[in-house]
């Protein structure tokens, strides 16, 4: 099997190693199960079994030439019905920012839920004992009792937002919750948005805007989370509080299996079981010596063959 990982699908000007590493690693550990392993430093597609990129495009990303290599990738291997690994940042980045231990998350043919499989169909419970006991993470017992209301906001104009404002999508729901509740509200805006200190203001009683560094900070007897699609559901699960998660289509979000999708249910939020979730999403997340050895790619290689 040839597996060629897409070095030109990562931006020129990148100055992140961890983007190259990875790629690199792919491909030896695909060699080291016996496969075809290659790095292509070329701008173009070329035909084979998988093709591997850092990062994914979307219908609104810009037209620059890392982007246009990504599209062509994907594209082309779906018109051949080959398939693409699509390389992207952890669900548990919350208790490790730098990515010290190097987990990433790995998708195949797309980058949600409904799009494309990301290899747990049969999760293997010692994946979560291995990333537990590596990142220190445990599922906390479920909460029962809280204060306020904490809203996680996601980067304005960003894809997942799917072409939503981010200020129009939390006004309306400060005004749906206001309905149901009278809990304080506090709102977090995204950690990579540079513009939410410009456009994020909000003048309304009982509502505050969160600049503590640490998402854990705001968890702190808090009654629940409210999220669009994104990853601060996944934490604020994994950290025993209820998830609700708002998108119209909440099955693309990672935390659906355990999210509530009612807002009307704010006060009496349900419960699930986090522990076959857990699992689950812990079977697309390896770390850079797992690549290395060819033990990720033994994993994912069951999907395709």
């Amino acid at each position: 099997m040839e597996v060629v990982s897409y070095m030109r699908g990562i931006p020129s000007k990148n100055k992140n190693p961890e983007k190259e590493q990875v790629l690199r690693l792919f491909a030896q550990g695909a060699s080291a199960c016996g496969d075809n392993g290659m790095q292509s430093q070329s701008d173009r597609w070329q035909l084979s079994d998988v093709g591997v990129i850092q990062g994914y495009v979307h219908e609104s990303s810009p037209n620059s030439p890392h982007l246009k290599l990504r599209k062509a990738v994907i594209d082309n291997q779906r018109k051949h019905k080959k398939h693409t690994v699509i390389i992207d940042s952890n669900l548990f980045l919350y208790v490790d920012k730098t990515n010290a231990k190097h987990y990433l998350r790995y998708s195949l043919n797309g980058v949600f839920p409904t799009t494309g499989n990301y290899f747990w169909d049969n999760p293997d419970p010692k994946r979560w004992e291995s990333i537990s006991r590596n990142l220190g993470i445990r599922l906390q017992p479920e909460r029962t009792k809280g204060h306020h209301i904490v809203i996680c906001l996601q980067r304005n104009g960003g894809w997942s937002m799917q072409g939503l404002d981010v200020m129009q999508w939390v006004m309306q729901t400060i005004k749906t919750l206001r309905m149901f509740t009278d809990r304080p509200i506090v709102v977090r805006a995204h950690p990579g948005d540079k513009r939410a200190k410009q456009y994020l203001q909000i003048n309304k009683p009982g509502v505050v805007i969160s600049h503590k560094p640490d998402i854990r900070q705001d968890f702190i007897n808090a009654h629940a989370v409210i999220t669009y699609n994104s990853s601060p559901g996944v934490a604020a699960a994994i950290e025993g509080l209820p998830v609700f998660v708002l998108d119209p289509t909440p099955k693309i979000s990672q935390a659906f299996d355990i999210a509530n999708t009612d807002i009307t249910k704010i006060e009496n939020p349900q419960h699930f079981d986090r522990d076959t979730w857990i699992k689950k999403i812990s079977m697309s997340h390896w770390n850079f010596e797992e690549l290395k050895t060819g033990q990720a790619w033994k994993h994912m290689r069951d999907y395709i063959i």
